[in-house]
């Protein structure tokens, strides 16, 4: 994996780790019984950017960091990958 490679591979991980996360923990604002006249029932009360975004790169960089030991250590390589095809057959 090299430099491009490894940056859209994080970039791609943070996107999707980001919309696993902002749903977590988050209350509408019909929950919350504090609807803001113009807006739906379902939206956020009270949405806090700032830890879901530091939550989200604080996973992702794990996530990366995995998946680039797996790839760097030759656990997984090209020819694994071309092999899959041929096992599921």
């Amino acid at each position: 994996m090299n430099l491009t490679g490894g940056i859209v591979l994080y970039a791609s991980l943070w996107f999707l780790t980001l919309f696993v996360v902002m749903p977590i923990g988050q209350r509408s604002q019909a929950d919350m019984g504090q609807i803001v006249p113009g807006t739906p029932a379902g939206a956020p009360a009270n949405l806090n950017w700032r830890r879901k975004l530091l939550w989200t790169t604080l996973v992702t960089s794990i996530l990366w960091g995995i998946i680039a030991w797996v790839i760097l250590g030759g656990f997984v390589t090209r020819a694994d990958i071309a092999n899959l095809d041929h096992l599921l057959r």
